[in-house]
């Protein structure tokens, strides 16, 4: 029974189970994306430096592994990106406003990047909010599916990925969060909220728990 654990080390029930993927899309990912298509090219190789090198070594590759095991395992797979409802971005959030974030509805900088495409029948959430939970209905659908634990990835990890650990936690999933698939834009924010968010989440890496999924 949920209500009388008394830790979150609890390994994974492929079938109460589920790997969300935060805001791995173009708008986010890409040189040429809308967060970063005004940025000049010292910013990009020394302010976001660490966090493009960390994406394309360690983030990225870490995320394909993950998909293509949960797939294997045959867990359900879900995305959730940055996209508004509408073009002009009338129904975003104050704080995406403010932020000056807009990825208009349909727009390529809304799509999940292609290293992880999303299958034909795996669900996609667009959301105008920092916490997936805010502004999509994921809450309903996981309880719709079955899903108690709920594994995270993506970015970044001290933003959108720390929103959705405390929401879900608060809502009474189980989270795991997977820190070496997940990005921010310096490795000292990365720690930090690893070490905030540390309770609210068991912690664990993608080879520890593809094995502990079943996977090779």
């Amino acid at each position: 029974m949920a209500d009388l654990l008394t830790t979150r080390e609890i390994p994974l029930n492929p079938k109460e189970s589920a790997l969300l993927f935060i805001d791995v899309q173009n708008f986010c990912v890409r040189r040429d994306g809308g967060e970063f298509k005004d940025v000049s090219e010292a910013d990009i190789t020394g302010k976001y430096g660490y966090y493009f090198n960390r994406l394309k070594s360690v983030a990225i590759p870490n995320m394909q592994r993950l998909q293509a095991a949960f797939r294997t395992a045959d867990i359900e797979v879900l995305y959730t990106t940055i996209e508004s409802l509408t073009r002009d971005g009338r129904d975003r959030s104050l704080d995406y406003k403010i932020s000056g974030f807009n990825v208009p509805k349909g727009s390529w900088d809304g799509r999940v990047i292609d290293e992880i495409a999303p299958g034909e029948d795996e669900i996609v959430l667009p959301k105008s909010s920092s916490s997936v939970f805010v502004s999509t209905h994921i809450d309903y659908l996981l309880r719709n599916l079955g899903i108690k634990q709920l594994v995270l990835c993506g970015l970044v990890t001290d933003q959108c990925v720390e929103s959705a650990v405390r929401d879900a936690c608060d809502l009474g999933y189980l989270v795991t969060l997977v820190p070496d698939a997940c990005a921010t834009y310096s490795q000292e924010r990365h720690d930090n909220t690893l070490r905030a968010i540390k309770g609210y989440c068991r912690q664990v890496s993608t080879e520890p728990l593809i094995k502990e999924i079943g996977g090779a």
